[in-house]
């Protein structure tokens, strides 16, 4: 102690100015580097280190985070040629205006529905359920006004009369289905009337379709009428409980109309088929619809995520896992949900209930957070019945960020994330929700402590320059001290 005081005695201010300097600088280098390693790699470089060489050597164990993934500037500039712009689709599970929507107003005082997404359903029910030839024809005509009709009142008035000039007229079914009915059980009794009319009116159309373009079009508004009433039929069945009977449906559905995989009815099927836990035809229908040719949905890559983590879930521990590493099984599960989360990563904290759920809308946007809410409020359910599950997502949806540190530049399995998706989800979603973003990958502790470090001797620096002789004092103090 005694040496220390004298050696701290005979060191000038200027010693204690060019040591807070030089740590300032080296300090500040460094910070420089793990930025530039973060910017180009997304991990920090110390951190990477401690984890692979110095915990092995502590521990033991052999445990790695996985590498980033490289890619090169050829296949980045290809990826962002092929992203898609961010198209708005028809939500296959979308709810029933009068049983389910106006229900959950009348009891929450709040509108589920946003004008937005209720505009974009009265344009699809005008390109769906009209034609051309509707002129020819009163209740047609009276129909074709009312899909325009901003007032539900007004729609249903007009499908009433609609009704009075023509007593078949299946589209004004489905429209009092859907808007007039309160519960599920009327709006099947609107829809059962709906097909006996409509499918009397598809054969008519069947007979005469070659006869003229007019008449062609027809056929297809025809076909549209009796599509939709079908799968909404069996939706019905799906929500009264007679599942076996809706899975029928939407198979002879299928079946009946295999050109109409854009309607996406095969999601449907999907869930009925989750209910029924007949998780051998589930992936029968994935190895069907499961292919990178189709668009890809929320549905069907957590679906699959969901049958490769049963086979590992109910024994899966993380803890376990860190000490002997992933069977090939569990690895297949982990990957499947990194493809999961990197096509949809709003997904997760509904699943884990860290976030509140809403009615789905009409209009789902792939990939955003709408669509999201959409999956996660009718899949909640058979993520909590298959034991482990929610846990097995919990322990690793997550570790996708850190393959894919920068997703709206770059993607591993699909095309970067849009960044257009958060403007077009505010239109979707009420204004009660909050929209959820893609998570930003945080910077990690090293950077923010590096920072921290050359600015507190940056800091010292200054001081020791203004104030030699009181930092000379402070100093002797704190080794004194210390």
């Amino acid at each position: 102690l005694l040496t220390v005081t004298v050696f701290l005695s005979t060191l000038t201010p200027k010693f204690y100015f060019a040591l807070t300097v030089t740590s300032s600088f080296i300090s500040g280098l460094i910070f420089v580097f793990e930025w530039w390693h973060f910017r180009k790699y997304g991990t920090s470089f110390i951190e990477q280190v401690s984890v692979s060489h110095l915990r092995p050597l502590i521990s033991g164990a052999e445990n790695s985070p996985p590498a980033p993934a490289a890619f090169s500037a050829g296949e980045n500039e290809t990826s962002r040629q092929n992203m898609p712009e961010c198209k708005v689709w028809r939500n296959p599970l979308n709810l029933f205006r009068g049983a389910e929507y106006s229900r959950y107003m009348w009891v929450t005082g709040k509108e589920p529905l946003t004008y937005y997404d209720m505009n974009l359903s009265a344009q699809d029910h005008q390109n769906f359920f009209t034609c051309d030839t509707d002129a020819l024809r009163p209740s047609d005509t009276v129909m074709q006004k009312a899909w325009r009709e901003r007032n539900p009142q007004a729609r249903i008035k007009a499908a009433y009369q609609a009704l009075e000039l023509n007593n078949d007229c299946a589209t004004a079914y489905v429209l009092l289905a859907e808007e007039e009915a309160t519960t599920i059980v009327d709006a099947e009794k609107y829809f059962k009337q709906a097909l006996k009319a409509g499918e009397m009116i598809y054969r008519r159309s069947q007979n005469c379709h070659s006869q003229s373009p007019q008449h062609e079009a027809q056929l297809r508004r025809d076909t549209n009428v009796l599509v939709y009433v079908k799968r909404r039929l069996a939706m019905c069945a799906r929500k009264l409980g007679r599942i076996r009977e809706a899975v029928k449906m939407m198979r002879d559905l299928m079946k009946e109309f295999p050109l109409l995989s854009m309607l996406n009815i095969h999601e449907n099927l999907l869930e009925a088929l989750l209910e029924l836990q007949a998780y051998a035809d589930v992936q029968a229908v994935l190895a069907k619809y499961d292919d990178i040719s189709l668009p890809k949905s929320a549905a069907i890559c957590y679906t699959a995520a969901l049958l490769k983590a049963r086979a590992v879930s109910e024994r899966f521990s993380p803890e376990t896992a860190s000490k002997r590493g992933l069977s090939t099984a569990e690895i297949n599960a982990v990957e499947a949900i990194h493809r999961a989360v990197e096509f949809n990563p709003h997904v997760p904290k509904y699943l884990l209930e860290m976030k509140s759920l809403v009615l789905p809308p009409e209009h789902i946007l792939k990939r955003g957070d709408s669509e999201a809410v959409a999956y996660a409020f009718f899949h909640l359910q058979h993520w909590k019945r298959i034991e482990g599950a929610l846990n097995l997502l919990h322990c690793t949806w997550e570790g996708t960020f850190r393959m894919i540190p920068y997703p709206l530049e770059k993607g591993h399995l699909f095309y970067p994330y849009p960044s257009c998706t958060e403007t077009a989800d505010r239109e979707l979603l009420p204004t009660f929700h909050e929209v959820s973003v893609y998570p930003q990958k945080e910077l990690p502790f090293f950077i923010h402590f590096t920072a921290g470090l050359c600015s507190f001797s940056a800091m010292l620096a200054l001081l020791t320059h203004q104030f030699p002789e009181l930092m000379v004092i402070f100093a002797k103090a704190v080794s004194i001290v210390s």
